[in-house]
């Protein structure tokens, strides 16, 4: 089990409560996606996904962004309970989706990358960097808990 400060629950609540999911999850699954083209793979029932402009102005890709968003403000509504509260969502990704593990780790940079411009430097302290990293951590470490 993982312990929190509670100046980590803190910056963590605050970097959720500045977001908005509709800009940020959608940047981020497409940098994602741009800058790791083999993810695409797992996206092929989404259209024309071709080059950086399509993957970009895909409504698809911009609402799994989003879905991916929301998903993650499940985790910090339950961070003493993230690997249960994944639990279902890991048995998805694993067994019927066959995603590779390595994806979210992935997704997590890309979302940290695209937090940070948001945020800025004087705001995204590396403090803040760390707890979200940490977050970030346990929230891949239990999306891959159900693999064999």
């Amino acid at each position: 089990m993982v312990e929190w400060t509670d100046e980590e629950r803190t910056m963590i609540k605050y970097i959720f409560d500045t977001l908005n999911y509709e800009e940020v999850g959608p940047a981020a699954l497409c940098r994602c996606l741009i800058v790791y083209p083999w993810c695409l793979r797992y996206f092929s029932t989404y259209g024309n996904l071709y080059n950086a402009q399509d993957i970009i102005l895909n409504p698809k890709i911009a609402a799994h962004g989003t879905k991916i968003v929301h998903g993650l403000d499940k985790a910090m509504q339950n961070m003493d309970n993230i690997k249960e509260t994944y639990k279902e969502l890991s048995t998805l990704h694993s067994e019927v989706l066959h995603v590779d593990p390595d994806n979210f780790r992935l997704f997590s940079d890309c979302l940290s990358i695209v937090i940070a411009g948001k945020l800025g430097i004087q705001t995204f302290t590396p403090e803040m960097q760390a707890a979200w990293q940490k977050f970030l951590n346990v929230v891949c470490s239990a999306l891959g808990r159900q693999y064999h």
